[in-house]
């Protein structure tokens, strides 16, 4: 089977394709259930204030208003993602601490009544000093949004390896600067959506989401209710980049609500609700410094970062830490200090995103391209100079094991004959490369393992139960393709069940780093487990050894003698009139430093491998207007082995649209405390007509730890998109573009400046 993939490796149409494509596919607003109440919440006018009185005796009175909920009505318990970050309660009673907070909310029997509702819900405020600029939050004297945390910092990540100082003075050349991105809108197409049912002390919810077994930890937890009576159903999903990622108010907000009218409850954010009430991108500043040798080695860097963190903590310390990780898992740093501080602002919650850091990595790579020039060097031989390759060890002790990122540089490099463009680049026309690494499974509790569970029926199909959610990355089909190249079946034979907390074990969910490292190693084990069973007892009965046996095609057969088989089938019966179904359970936990903590000790092994990418994007400057175009973008990504090819590139293209083009537009802009580009108006996203030309390479380095030597697709290209923009700006105009994202006014301030106009 090492030699013969019969279905890993094909190219094949996601399962739930034709049914998104025709509109059959049922999400959480299409939900209809009987006597369905309507939910509206009430938001902060203020930035920062507090919460003096709250009446909704008056919305209660209302005809058609079924129930009503304020922090009053919770029971008091705030959520982190860490123990040391519990500062959230959803509904407080104390404050509020970000315009559109939410504050009360009612249920209704209509939208039109429940916003009758929310207008006889009485508030009263006690304004306070707010604060909306990180630098100026950390300040002695500022408006302390949350007591316990000192000038506002809500993380700092503090790491130092080497002698970075001394490294410096040695070097031969050292530069520093400062970059700046705004933060983003997740934009998925789906807003933020719940429904609550509560029936007979049970509590069943659909939502779209990232990890359903972490939703139903945190609000069991909310809501004192024991973890066996939340379930979190399954249900499509509308896209998350890291949206779908945490707990949010809503889902507090939509359980209490059904607990009190006792029927379920449906709440849906507009747009302009999901953009300043749920959780967003961070805006961050970098400041970087390179130390590095003449020959273009780099000796040292020195890094402080400061990301906002807006009102809460959200997932602080991984956001803080994240952008640094990639970077270090990339290149090699023989002393590094890096300095993260995340800092809390009044404005809305910041949390993790897809794409996250595009101020940190793409100052990096286009500050490693103006040094290459200063020394006369390519920037091509400067990144494989300093890139790690298998066996090495990053500055914070994670080892390397398989690694294909000299081949992403080499192969994308080659396909756009790079070197002669750099160096001679045509007027106003630019190519830029970004590389980045990205960690497969790593330390967070219960999301660092996953398990799945198989059985098959006595007509041979199978039954496939994953924790696993897919968000729109093809996890369904991935883990399908998987359980039919083990179980030697089509893959129309299984029945796949997933992502409901009622029937699955713990799972890490769909994030980016898990999904095929870690649940389909556990899908993997798990029918390997089974297999081992039909094998057994299809040896027994064809009369030949164990290791003669192979599935295929529904049907066991000597490898030997291929005509010497039968149909899995009657494998299965014959196992069941033995009292033994073929029944079978998998897990599997990334080779990681369980240690390891994103704070207070960041040593150790940081996940069970690593993917490895190199982009290149080609741009054009249009002299007159700052325009940049795209017309073509080149991307090679180490994914190991990829599971499904087809379902790999249509990742990186997604990526290229969401960072690389987003690069040139996307960013969230504020007015003491207010969005102001909350919807889809006013906030542009790439568009089809937006997109360049694109050519995905896929590089396998065949992890020996991964499913059938497989490893995470897609987020490398998320993340190195930006850095390759970047560098094309640098290439195009000889000037460090500092700022994102790079609208055309930023590109005309440059290009004024280099002709001398003030």
């Amino acid at each position: 089977m090492k030699n013969e993939l019969n279905i890993v490796g094909q190219r094949v149409a996601r399962s739930d394709s034709l049914a998104k494509v025709t509109g059959e596919a049922r999400y959480t607003a299409d939900l209809k259930l009987p006597n369905m109440l309507v939910a509206k919440v009430l938001r902060s006018p203020h930035p920062h204030a507090k919460i003096l009185k709250i009446d909704y005796s008056k919305a209660l009175k209302v005809p058609g208003v079924k129930a009503a909920v304020s922090g009053f009505d919770s029971y008091g318990i705030k959520w982190g993602v860490f123990r040391y970050t519990q500062d959230h309660a959803m509904l407080h009673t104390d404050k509020v601490r970000y315009i559109g907070e939410d504050v009360a909310a009612v249920a209704a029997v209509d939208e039109e009544t429940a916003l009758e509702a929310l207008s006889l819900i009485k508030v009263d405020y006690g304004p306070l000093p707010a604060v909306y600029d990180p630098f100026e939050s950390m300040l002695d004297g500022a408006p302390q949004i949350h007591e316990e945390y000192k000038n506002n910092i809500n993380i700092h990540i503090h790491i130092d390896v080497g002698e970075v100082d001394r490294a410096m003075e040695k070097a031969f050349l050292v530069r520093e600067d400062t970059f700046k991105a705004a933060g983003e809108a997740y934009a998925m197409m789906e807003p933020y959506a719940v429904v609550a049912v509560f029936k007979n002390g049970f509590l069943d919810l659909y939502m779209p989401n990232a990890g359903p077994h972490v939703r139903a930890k945190a609000l069991s937890n909310m809501l004192k209710l024991p973890l066996n009576r939340v379930r979190i159903r399954h249900i499509n999903s509308g896209g998350a980049f890291g949206g779908r990622s945490e707990v949010a108010p809503g889902d507090l907000v939509a359980s209490l609500l059904a607990i009190k009218s006792g029927r379920p409850v449906k709440l849906v954010l507009s747009r302009e609700e999901n953009a300043t009430a749920s959780r967003q991108v961070h805006d961050m500043v970098a400041t970087i410094k390179t130390g590095m040798k003449k020959d273009g080695t780099i000796v040292a860097k020195d890094y402080k970062v400061v990301y906002d963190g807006g009102a809460y903590s959200s997932t602080g310390p991984i956001a803080t830490s994240i952008p640094f990780y990639v970077y270090e898992e990339c290149y090699r740093f023989p002393n590094v200090r890096y300095n993260g501080y995340r800092v809390f602002t009044n404005k809305g919650i910041r949390g993790m995103y897809g794409c996250h850091g595009r101020a940190f990595l793409a100052g990096n790579e286009a500050q490693m391209d103006l040094m290459a020039k200063q020394l006369g060097l390519d920037p091509v031989d400067v990144r494989l100079k300093n890139g790690h390759k298998p066996g090495e060890i990053t500055a914070t002790k994670s080892k390397i094991t398989s690694c294909g990122l000299k081949e992403t540089i080499l192969e994308a490099s080659e396909k756009t004959n790079f070197k002669r463009r750099w160096a001679k680049p045509p007027k106003r026309k630019g190519i830029g490369m970004g590389c980045v690494a990205i960690m497969c499974g790593f330390p967070m509790g219960f999301r660092s393992g996953s398990s799945a569970y198989v059985k098959i029926n006595d007509d041979g199909q199978v039954t496939l139960v994953t924790g696993l959610v897919d968000n729109g990355q093809g996890n369904e089909s991935m883990v399908i393709q998987v359980a039919a190249e083990v179980l030697g079946v089509p893959m129309e034979d299984i029945n796949l069940v997933c992502a409901d907390t009622e029937v699955t074990n713990l799972d890490p969910g769909a994030y980016s780093q898990a999904a095929a490292f870690v649940g389909a190693n556990a899908v993997r084990v798990a029918c390997e487990n089974a297999r081992k069973r039909i094998v057994a007892i299809a040896a027994e009965k064809l009369g030949i050894k164990e290791n003669d046996v192979g599935l295929k095609d529904r049907a066991a057969y000597s490898i030997k003698h291929p005509d010497k088989k039968m149909p899995i089938s009657w494998v299965v019966r014959e196992a069941f009139f033995r009292g033994e179904p073929i029944v079978a359970t998998g897990s599997f936990f990334p080779n990681i430093d369980f240690e390891r903590e994103w704070v207070t000790r960041p040593w150790g092994q940081m996940a069970g491998t690593f993917s490895f990418g190199t982009s290149v994007a080609e741009i054009e400057i249009d002299q007159e207007t700052g325009k940049i175009t795209m017309p073509k973008f080149t991307s090679a990504h180490d994914c190991g082995r990829p599971i499904n090819p087809m379902a790999v590139e249509g990742q990186m293209e997604g990526s290229i649209q969401q960072a690389g083009v987003a690069a040139l537009i996307e960013g969230n802009l504020w007015d003491r405390g207010h969005l102001l580009n909350p919807n889809l108006l006013e906030y542009k996203v790439p568009l089809a007509c937006d997109m360049p030309e694109m050519d995905t390479i896929i590089v396998s380095s065949r992890d020996p730890a991964g499913p059938f030597g497989a490893k995470e697709g897609g987020l490398t290209v998320r993340m190195n998109a930006y850095s390759a923009v970047a560098c094309a700006l640098t290439n195009a105009t000889g000037e460090l573009f500092s700022e994102l994202p790079f609208t055309p006014d930023k590109v005309l301030t440059i290009l004024e400046r280099k002709k001398g106009v003030k």
